[in-house]
C-alpha cells in the first residue's frame, strides 16, 4: 500500500493507481462538473486502460475533460451520478442504452457518500418517495410520511483532488472546489489525493485541515493543471450609460 520507505508519496498520478488499479472496480471521483476534479488521476486511469468501470460522481463534467473523456473512450459501464448536465457523450450513452447510470437525488448522493464513509449501511430519506427513484426500494411510513431507504456507497478508490496536502495525507480544500471531496475521501477502501501544493508535515494550520490523513492511502503532487470553466457567464459593462455586451 505504500512505498518502501513507508511514505504517502508517490511521485505521479499513474505510479499512485498502476498497482491497485483493476478492470470493474468502483470508482469514486470527486468534483463537481469541471471544478475539484482530480484531473491528473482520471488521465492516470485512462493511462493505465481500466475497463468496465463504475463511477460515482456528482456528473461527467464535459465531453473533451475530465471524466469525459473515460466515457467517451468506453472506460465506463456505469454511472452513479445526480445530474448528466453539459456532457452530450454522458447523454448521448445512457439513451442510446451504452451506458447505465442511476441516477441519484443529489442531496441523496451526498448523504450516501458520506454513509459508506461512517459505517452506516444506510438511512430513510422522504425525497423521491412516490416517484421512479423509489422503484424497487424498502419503503416505510413514519408519522404518516413515507421514506425509502437508500444505502451506503463504499469504493474501491476514491480519486480527490485538494488545493494543499501535507507528506503525511492530512488535505486543504479551496472554495467550492471541497464540494464532494471530502466525504469521498472517507468512502473507500484507497484513497488517492493529487493537490496543488505538498508541503511538509506541521506546515499546515491543524484547525485549517479538511481531511485528516488517516484516510488518505496515497497523495501525489499534481502537474499541469487546466482547470477550464464550464460555462462562462459574465455580466455586461455599463459604459456613460450604455449597456456593452
Amino acid at each position: 500500500m505504500s512505498l518502501a520507505n513507508g511514505s504517502k508519496v508517490y511521485p505521479d498520478a499513474v505510479s499512485a493507481l498502476r498497482d491497485v488499479l483493476a478492470d470493474g472496480m468502483l470508482l469514486m471521483s470527486g468534483g463537481f462538473g469541471a471544478c475539484g476534479i482530480p484531473e491528473n488521476l482520471i488521465a492516470a486511469v485512462h493511462e493505465l486502460g481500466a475497463r468496465n468501470l463504475t463511477v460515482v460522481s456528482n456528473n461527467a463534467g464535459i465531453d473533451t475533460f475530465g471524466l469525459g473523456i473515460l466515457l467517451k473512450s468506453r472506460r465506463i459501464k456505469k454511472m452513479i451520478s445526480s445530474y448528466v448536465g453539459e456532457n452530450k457523450e454522458f447523454e448521448r450513452q445512457y439513451l442510446a442504452g451504452e451506458l447505465e447510470l442511476e441516477f441519484n437525488p443529489q442531496g441523496t448522493l451526498a448523504e450516501r457518500i458520506r454513509a459508506g464513509g461512517a459505517g452506516l449501511y444506510g438511512f430513510y430519506t422522504r425525497t423521491g418517495a412516490g416517484t421512479l427513484v423509489a422503484e424497487g426500494k424498502e419503503t416505510r411510513v413514519v408519522g404518516g410520511e413515507t421514506y425509502i431507504l437508500e444505502t451506503g456507497l463504499v469504493a474501491d478508490i476514491s480519486l480527490i483532488k485538494a488545493w494543499k496536502g501535507d507528506t503525511e495525507g492530512n488535505l486543504v480544500y479551496r472554495k467550492t472546489a471541497r464540494n464532494f471531496n471530502p466525504p469521498m475521501a472517507t468512502a473507500a477502501r484507497i484513497t488517492v489525493a493529487e493537490v496543488e501544493q505538498l508541503v511538509e508535515p506541521g506546515t499546515l494550520d491543524p484547525d485549517h485541515i479538511h481531511t485528516p490523513g488517516i484516510y488518505v492511502k496515497r497523495i501525489v503532487q499534481g502537474r499541469n493543471y487546466l482547470k477550464p470553466i464550464e460555462k462562462l457567464t459574465v455580466r455586461k459593462r455599463e459604459v456613460a450609460g450604455a449597456v456593452v455586451p
